[in-house]
């Protein structure tokens, strides 16, 4: 069976949907039952692009033809379908909530994973252009797609409400996170990932883009009612919003106890998230919550925000709090610091919680998707 991937993300995005194709692909390339191709508007980088495992049933696919900016998405969003049917395609999975046009009169099945409707949901975090044209897209790929695969019931309950969909289209299949999280950290590498971002001794950590949704000022605020020698490490891409987080900590003179950090080397990240004492997630809304299973997997507890899908991922021994509360999440980082009562347990419960992320269940429940359509 060959399945054909729109690989986009998998080869330019550094984050959340790039990580989910790349932990995908990986893990369905391991159960060798497939031929996987790869369909790429160009090569990315080569940094991500090698993290895809390589394999005898794994190949990447780029255009023939389209070479300037405006040709690749034009591939990409109706022209790839002729190549996909050249190849001899039998399914193609959009890793990211897109399909292209016409697939669906091709012959070739087809599944699309949507993570989540934050534009719809919350439109005010994104400007209105950028809604109208997610908008025509979603509405496009409900009519192309014959599975759907969402990342959460959260996410399922979305579709079905703003796209009019029946849940019965729709499959619920959770993300695992990549194998390096799941990983201990040598204390070498620790040590080299603590004297190279100058960390502090004690830390709360925070991993996502820092962008207004993502609410990370409320972390900051919560300092104000914990012990002085709580810091917080904000780990995210650089938006708008840093400077107004900027700006508060010049204004609170928290620069001490505050720290943001950009471009973090991605093999850098489970060394930060296990010297930290906890992790937070103060997000307003999400789809799913990656980075909550990451910090989990690499033993730390979790305090997040209520409304949206954090409690799927987190599970019932994490703690939320409501995410306009900064008195509240400073007592939930108390309830989690090294030596607070029933830590140790709670980092444990929520190991065994996650344990139905792990990659093998993801892909193995995509693989029973794929061979039902045929």
């Amino acid at each position: 069976m060959i399945i054909g991937y729109d690989a986009k993300r998998i080869v330019r995005n550094g984050t959340g949907l790039g990580n989910y194709g790349r932990t995908l692909v990986n893990d369905l390339a391991a159960l060798d039952e497939f031929e996987l191709r790869l369909y790429a508007p160009d090569n990315g980088i080569t940094q991500l692009r090698s993290q895809i495992v390589g394999r005898e049933n794994v190949a990447f696919r780029y255009p023939s033809h389209a070479r300037t900016a405006i040709g690749k998405a034009l591939w990409r969003s109706g022209g790839i379908v002729k190549q996909l049917m050249k190849d001899g395609v039998q399914i193609y999975h959009g890793l990211s909530g897109e399909l292209p046009k016409g697939i669906s009169d091709s012959g070739i099945r087809s599944v699309v994973t949507i993570h989540d409707l934050i534009f719809l949901r919350h439109p005010e975090y994104y400007n209105k252009v950028d809604v109208k044209l997610y908008t025509r897209k979603f509405r496009q790929t409900l009519l192309e797609a014959d599975r759907i695969v969402a990342i959460s019931e959260c996410t399922r309950r979305d579709i079905c409400e703003l796209g009019g969909i029946d849940k019965s289209r729709i499959d619920v299949v959770y993300q695992s996170c990549a194998p390096r999280f799941t990983e201990e950290p040598e204390a070498s590498k620790m040590w080299q990932v603590r004297e190279k971002y100058v960390l502090p001794d004690r830390y709360v950590l925070s991993v996502g883009s820092i962008e207004e949704r993502k609410n990370m000022l409320l972390a900051v605020r919560a300092l104000h009612h914990l012990p002085d020698d709580v810091s917080l490490v904000i780990v995210g891409r650089q938006t708008p919003y840093s400077d107004q987080i900027h700006e508060y900590i010049l204004e609170h003179r928290m620069h001490s106890r505050v720290q943001m950090l950009h471009n973090v080397a991605d093999d850098d990240l489970p060394s930060l998230y296990r010297m930290a004492d906890c992790f937070v997630y103060p997000s307003r809304y999400e789809g799913f919550g990656i980075p909550v299973i990451e910090a989990i997997s690499q033993r730390l507890p979790v305090v997040a925000c209520t409304g949206s899908c954090l409690e799927e991922a987190g599970g019932p021994d994490s703690i939320y709090v409501d995410p306009d509360n900064e008195q509240d999440m400073a007592h939930a980082i108390s309830q989690v610091l090294y030596g607070a009562p029933g830590r140790q347990q709670r980092i444990e419960a929520g190991r065994q919680y996650i344990r139905r992320f792990e990659g093998n269940d993801a892909a193995r429940r995509i693989a029973s998707i794929y061979q039902q359509l045929l």
